[in-house]
């Protein structure tokens, strides 16, 4: 009985180690190290060139409303937004598969192809000829960072500034929850090389590394610290041991009931 005791914990042990390889294994590398050429390649919003199907919020900062006064017995080529989700100030507009946008008192305006500010900078010339000083904000809100694993709100992080670094990202997810591991966070772009770099966030020169700045895209991973791996160990193993040591314990019962 001594043996089938033993048989059952070497079970357990098993299928407990097996349980760690399956839920460490997602974005590993046989042999991951740090990637350099993420850190090289780096661009930021800023110089994110707009393209069909984005989508952009464009309000005047002056006046909210300015632009939508426009569109009364203005005359739009384009019959105004061109199918774009809108807001209450209807300042949401999506660019079209040629390229354009259609805006109130200018119609449909050419838009892809420029940088956030050289798109705001065209449009604010185009609408001095309607508006005294425009002073327009333009931003591109369809780009954005998909953040899993160990933080309080995963899912996608809306990118709204030039530089958006991953301490910005992960405090908009709501930050890291005590499960997570600090020290392995993986920053994973997907582009025709599909890098990863791995950030340390317990190193205060992190926080003035340009590896840290996210792009549209990437997908940021949070793995589960040492401590919160082994106690998920030792439930999976408690979890498979537990019914092996009843049945253990039932035979023995059944065996000296039999003897008796």
């Amino acid at each position: 009985m001594r043996y089938l005791i033993i048989l059952s914990l070497i079970t357990g042990l098993f299928f407990t180690s097996c349980s760690y390889k399956q839920d460490q294994a997602l974005f590993e590398r046989k042999t991951l190290t740090p990637d350099s050429s993420l850190s090289q390649n780096l661009s930021n919003i800023s110089n994110y060139r707009i393209k069909p199907q984005d989508i952009l919020q464009i309000t005047n900062v002056q006046n909210s409303k300015s632009l939508i006064d426009l569109s009364a017995g203005a005359s739009l080529a384009s019959g105004g937004n061109t199918g774009a989700p809108n807001t209450a100030q209807e300042d949401i507009y999506l660019v079209d598969e040629d390229g354009l946008i259609g805006l109130p008192g200018l119609g449909r305006v050419p838009i892809a192809g420029l940088t956030r500010t050289e798109a705001r900078k065209h449009l604010e010339e185009l609408y001095s000829k309607e508006l005294k000083h425009p002073l327009l904000e333009v931003k591109i809100i369809n780009l954005k960072v998909n953040i899993t694993g160990e933080v309080k709100a995963p899912g996608n992080v809306v990118l709204t500034k030039d530089r958006p670094t991953l301490i910005e990202v992960l405090g908009d997810a709501g930050g890291l929850t005590a499960n997570a591991d600090e020290k392995h966070i993986k920053i994973i772009r997907a582009d025709k090389n599909s890098t990863i770099d791995i950030i340390d966030l317990s190193d205060i020169r992190t926080l003035t590394s340009p590896r840290i700045i996210v792009q549209n895209n990437d997908i940021i991973y949070v793995a589960q610290n040492r401590k919160a791996i082994r106690n998920s160990n030792l439930q999976n193993f408690s979890a498979l041991v537990q019914p092996a040591l009843l049945l253990v314990n039932t035979v023995l019962i059944i065996l000296t009931l039999v003897r008796k």
